[in-house]
């Protein structure tokens, strides 16, 4: 068997004919939602010639599908009758229909109120698939495989094609090497290819989010790891997010992705401009607008997928587009800004220079790449490996860095490039950043250090960029950490301390104030590892957080994981307590309160399992309570006892035939039936 792991680069693959494959739609919807094979026409443009599962988008998502699977312009780089292959990928926004505008929110997201006590440990959220399948997805990433042939016997001197899986999953670390098997297999085969990967997709295990699997494709295996639960949309399929798996805390197990695109190429893409990922980081972080210049879709694509990737743990709220072109259906707003006018929070990835014009009003432009690759990944630039990094020159607006030393001819190329604007991009392509933005942390000249040059050889490279993406995303992992640090406080769940009655109801969560947090984070400071690394002005960056469109979907979903986290600790206590030994320590109100309080739990109990959303262990937690409802019912006052069993439905509950054996609720009931 052929295992194909993340980085494997060309896999052989073969399909035994004899078998007859059928495909699972219902399953396939799990990882993908259609294979599409798209053609460029001569003479009517982008034509979807193959969709399978047929009728899986309307008219108006085709054409988006297919305007998106393109490069903007045909490679100039190769040779008469030669063959050029790109791998890349993009994210647009469904169309929303009428039908798919009824669904409400409540029918996209469905989080338990209970959950089992011996469901995985920590485990805390199931967020399970929406009545409406697929609809209500409010994104479309979209996985190409694009094959240019120049051939001169060709009318236009070629031909250009695209294999294309549509999903709703972010899953880069599956598709990528998907991709290199399907686009060759159809290639050779023929649109039978589609359904044949389509047949063996609809086999797979669910995605289990944060772990590592093995998919078996024909002759093929691919070994992946999913990037974990926190960092993908709730509407995406039945998962369970754990609380100590999210940030604040660093994680136990370094080998789990953190974050969406783990396998992204950090080192490569911003090996020319690598002292400012940090002032990068802060952008993303903020969540400010950010235009990505690549020479090509799988550069910049790998560049905008770098910078989601920079800020793991955090989920990045902000839209991004890994390759946007012109006929995006959004591009006609953001082309209709006028200066002064406030761009909305996105990173978009663009290979057309027009954008340089038709979005000038974007405050900060990121140029990377090199027009000479020709490779689906992204190239890398040269450099000495006896040139160490130094310090960052400071006080110039437009922060470009260069790997060489600094130098008088370094900072005349400094200014120049200030002066001319992104706009000299029009006429020479450079790696450079435009931003009046002052980051305030400073770049890690300790860490730039330990990252290894990797010569010439393309294999040694490859094999060097591995190591030196470990230790940049690691390195940023624990920046963004420790960033977050301070929001521990107000998601940490309690537990009923011994004695304590666990019947009753939890305390909140810390309450949440921006003023108060901000004021207690000044006087106690930022911790010892980000004073390091900050200036003194750190905590403007904790405001810009705070008004960014990040913090919030963050924070909601951190404090819901803490309180239903909270929940769970609270009903295990619940399970193991001693009825009898509390009951000897409580006051007559206190009894009272304990029957309602366990009472409404019972009745919190029947309401899930009636709702199909009860735990593995709903028989168990029944009879626990039961049995403590007729514990603490039995040393009641015979009037109250009386004075409860009026209500019908209470007296139904505690006539269960599981405590019906017990003498005294035995007696009551018949004094009670006496009285009426």
């Amino acid at each position: 068997m052929l295992i194909i792991s993340e980085m494997s680069r060309s896999p052989s693959f073969s399909v035994k004919q004899e078998l007859s494959l059928k495909t699972d739609l219902e399953s396939l919807q799990q990882w993908a939602v259609a294979f599409c094979i798209i053609r460029f026409d001569l003479e009517q443009g982008q034509l979807i010639e193959e969709c399978y599962p047929p009728g899986s988008f309307s008219n108006e998502e085709e054409l988006d599908v297919a305007f998106s699977s393109f490069p903007d312009s045909v490679s100039q780089n190769q040779n008469r009758s030669s063959i050029h292959d790109c791998i890349f990928f993009f994210r647009i926004r469904r169309r929303k229909n009428s039908e798919q505008a009824n669904v409400t929110s409540s029918e996209k997201i469905g989080i338990d109120d209970e959950v089992s006590s011996n469901s995985m440990k920590g485990k805390v959220i199931n967020r399970r698939k929406n009545r409406n399948g697929t609809k209500g997805m409010e994104y479309l990433y979209g996985f190409v495989f694009n094959r240019q042939r120049h051939d001169e016997r060709l009318k236009r001197g070629g031909e250009q094609k695209s294999v294309v899986i549509l999903s709703h999953n972010p899953y880069s670390s599956v598709f990528r090497p998907l991709l290199q098997i399907m686009g060759p297999l159809y290639f050779d085969v023929g649109k039978k290819a589609l359904e044949y990967i389509a047949a063996y997709v609809s086999m797979w295990p669910s995605p289990v989010p944060g772990k590592q699997m093995e998919l078996h494709i024909g002759n093929a295996m691919l070994k992946v790891s999913l990037p974990p639960a926190h960092s993908l949309p709730f509407e995406i399929g039945i998962f369970e997010e754990s609380a100590s798996a999210m940030a604040p805390f660093l994680p136990s197990n370094q080998s789990i992705p953190q974050g969406l695109f783990h396998d992204s190429d950090i080192f490569g893409t911003f090996r020319g401009i690598l002292l400012q990922l940090w002032l990068l980081w802060e952008l993303m972080l903020i969540g400010e607008p950010i235009l990505i210049i690549g020479p090509t879709p799988p550069q910049c694509c790998e560049a905008v997928a770098s910078l989601v990737s920079l800020v793991a743990p955090l989920p990045c709220s902000v839209d991004f587009r890994p390759y946007f072109t012109i006929h995006d259906p959004h591009f006609k707003h953001l082309n209709s800004l006028r200066e002064g006018d406030m761009f909305p929070p996105m990173v978009l990835g663009v290979t057309n220079l027009f954008f340089l014009k038709a979005l000038c009003n974007i405050p900060h432009i990121v140029s990377i790449g090199s027009p000479a690759s020709n490779s689906n990944q992204v190239a890398f630039a040269s450099r000495s490996s006896a040139s160490r990094i130094p310090g960052r020159p400071e006080g110039f607006g437009l922060q470009q860095l260069s790997l060489k030393k600094f130098s008088p001819s370094s900072l005349l190329s400094a200014v120049k490039l200030r002066r001319d604007g992104p706009l000299c991009l029009m006429t020479e392509h450079k790696e450079a950043i435009w931003s009046t933005y002052v980051a305030t942390t400073k770049p890690d000249t300790s860490i730039l250090n330990r990252l290894i040059d990797a010569g010439i050889s393309p294999r040694v490279e490859e094999s060097m960029s591995v190591v030196n993406n470990e230790i940049l995303r690691r390195h940023f992992l624990e920046l963004t950490t420790n960033f977050l640090a301070p929001f521990g406080p107000y998601f940490r769940a309690s537990t009923p301390s011994e004695g304590f009655l666990p019947f009753i109801d939890p305390p909140p969560l810390p309450l949440f104030n921006v003023e108060e947090f901000l004021a207690n984070l000044s006087a106690r400071g930022v911790g010892k590892f980000l004073s390091k690394r900050m200036k003194s002005n750190w905590l403007d960056l904790y405001k810009r957080f705070l008004k960014g469109p990040n913090f919030m979907p963050w924070f909601q979903r951190r404090r819901t994981v803490a309180e239903q986290e909270q929940h769970r600790l609270w009903r295990q206590a619940r399970m193991k307590a001693d009825i009898q030994l509390l009951i000897s320590k409580m006051s007559e109100l206190e009894i009272v309160d304990s029957f309602n309080s366990i009472e409404r739990h019972l009745q919190g109990e029947i309401l899930m399992e009636k709702s199909g959303r009860a735990g593995v262990d709903f028989a168990e937690t029944c009879q626990k309570l039961k049995n403590d409802l007729q514990a603490v019912f039995s040393v009641l006052p015979e009037d109250m006892q009386q004075l409860l069993l009026m209500n019908p439905e209470r007296a139904a509950l505690l006539q269960c035939p599981s405590v019906t054996g017990l003498g005294i609720l035995s007696s009551a009931w018949d004094v009670f039936l006496l009285g009426v």
